[in-house]
């Protein structure tokens, strides 16, 4: 077995196996924008609701917790 030989096998198992939904999605594209961004749209959508769902977390444990001090001089080395 060549290292060549092996790359190739990789390089084919991507290009014929593992991307075959997103070389479909691609050839949609023409006929239907909406459809071929699908899956952009729900990762976006994913990270939208994780972002507020963080942010919300960081609201509440930053009203139970309350002792940050958020002054100027909260560290030492501001003087």
């Amino acid at each position: 077995m060549t290292w060549t030989g092996f790359f190739e096998g990789i390089q084919s198992f991507f290009e014929g196996v593992a991307f075959a939904p997103y070389n479909a999605l691609r050839a949609l594209e023409p006929s239907s924008w909406w459809g071929a961004n699908s899956v952009s749209w729900v990762f976006m959508i994913i990270c939208a609701c994780a972002i507020v769902y963080w942010i919300g977390q960081l609201k509440k444990y930053d009203a139970i917790e309350g002792s940050d001090d958020k002054s100027i001089k909260a560290h030492e080395y501001l003087g």
